[in-house]
Order: structure tokens, then sequence, then C-alpha cells
């Protein structure tokens, strides 16, 4: 038995179009409706949205029946929480504000084992390894892991050449909503400076050579910054597709409600 080989990662690599979408609601049904709908990957959201790591296992499990590929974006780039996320099998991280070069090295090490980085090793314990059943998983691991560092503050920015020169940094994604919130547009993720910001760092990601990714709910935004060179593009959030037609559904029904939204768009 061999490792799984990460055709996420082979994708990021050779800076292939691909077009994704976020998993926040915790539920089994939801990760299959998700994993067979044509993705080229999947977020589960550990930052915003209630996962656990037993949550996340168990949606890693439901969709492994699928052809896509699953990342995982950790609350926060803690090497003890990458160490468990490893273990129950993730291969693809987009790791959230991510701000300087020392950061990404340090993320870069604490998804590989010795003498690249300082993974601990369980692989006894480890679905990753199928509990030592997979052949070679040491000598094989180290090249399926990819790491997206998310980048979306003023500050990240501002280090984004030193990031995209980490070995091991396969690729960086723009957060148009923190980011605008870093520059002062807080909820104005679309605003003309930001989309600006935006547009620079992409070609910049792209130049050196790496995968660019940024979210947008709207089709005109995803176009805009596709025809700008963005190719790891997430383009929907399983909870704003549920309440988008929740609230189109009332509305045909209590035209009343049309105003009652919220002014934040992705």
């Amino acid at each position: 038995m061999k490792i799984s080989k990460n055709t996420f990662k082979e994708a990021v690599c050779n800076r292939e179009t691909i077009y994704g979408i976020w998993n926040g609601i915790v539920d089994t049904i939801t990760a299959e409706i998700l994993a067979g709908s044509g993705f080229d990957w999947i977020v589960i959201d550990g930052e915003h949205a209630p996962f656990d790591l037993r949550t996340i296992q168990t949606q890693l499990q439901v969709m492994a029946a699928y052809d896509v590929q699953v990342v995982v974006r950790p609350p926060v780039g803690d090497s003890v929480l990458i160490k468990q996320l490893m273990d129950m099998g993730v291969q693809s991280l987009l790791v959230p504000m991510v701000e300087s070069a020392s950061q990404a090295e340090d993320l870069v090490k604490a998804m590989r084992y010795p003498p690249e980085g300082y993974r601990g090793i369980g692989t006894a314990l480890a679905r990753a390894s199928k509990w030592n059943r997979t052949n070679d998983y040491f000598l094989d691991a180290n090249n399926e892991m990819c790491l997206i560092c998310q980048v979306e503050s003023v500050q990240g920015i501002n280090n984004l050449e030193e990031i995209l020169a980490v070995n091991g940094v396969d690729g960086v994604f723009i957060g148009p909503a923190d980011l605008a919130g870093s520059m002062g547009y807080l909820g104005q993720p679309n605003h003309p400076k930001v989309k600006e910001v935006i547009v620079k760092a992409i070609q910049f990601i792209k130049a050196k050579g790496k995968t660019a990714g940024v979210l947008s709910v709207s089709k005109e935004i995803v176009n805009y910054y596709s025809e700008h060179g963005a190719n790891m593009i997430g383009v929907g959030i399983d909870t704003l597709l549920l309440a988008k037609a929740a609230k189109g559904l009332v509305e045909d029904y209590k035209p009343e409600q049309k105003n009652n939204t919220s002014n934040t768009r992705y």
C-alpha cells in the first residue's frame, strides 16, 4: 500500500486553474453534497466554522469516497495542531494570516519529518499512514504535503516577496475580507483600492512561479481576478449558498423581506 498522491499539489505546482468551495457547515450530508458536485477542491474551514479535530476527520472520511481534493484551513498555524491534522490524513493546508517569511518557514517545517522539518512521529496512531500499513510512508510523506499561505493583511502584502521565497510554500491565497479590514475598508472587500492591491499581489505571485488564490462569490469579481492571473479560485461558501436560497424563497412569498439583509459582500 502506497501513500495517496496529492493531486491538488500537482495542480498547484503546475499552476493549473482550479475552482473550489468553502465547507463551513459541520455535517456529513453537506460534505457529500459538496464533494459530489464537481469542484476541484474543497476547503474545510476550521478557522471560522465550528469544526474541531474529530469533525474534520469525519468530513475527510466522507469526502474520501469522491473525486475531489480536500484542503483544511486550521484556525491558526500552530505546529501541534498541524501535526494532528497531518496524522489524520490532511495533505494540504491553507493557513490563515501568514505575515512573514519566518512564519512561513515554521509552517513548512511543521508539515515535514526530519531532517526537512520537525513533524512528530506517531504513525502507529495515524490515519495518514493507514496505521503503519503504508509502505515507505516516511520516505514519501514530505513530498506530498502542500502549503498554501493565506496573506490577508497589509503586513503580509508588504512581506509577500519574502514569503514567496520560502522553499516549501506552494502558493499564496489572498484573503479579500481581512485585507480590506487591514486597509481600513472593513466590510468592503470589493473596494477599488482593495482590488488594486489584490491584482498586484496576484500578478507578483504568478511572476514568482507560484499559484495565486482568491475567494469571491461574485461571478463578476471571480472573472476579474481570473483575467488578472488568479488560478486557485474559491467561488462559493456553503453557508451563503443555503442562506441565499432560503432568503430568495422567502422573498418570493414575502416581498417586504427584500431589504432585510446584510450589506457585506464577498
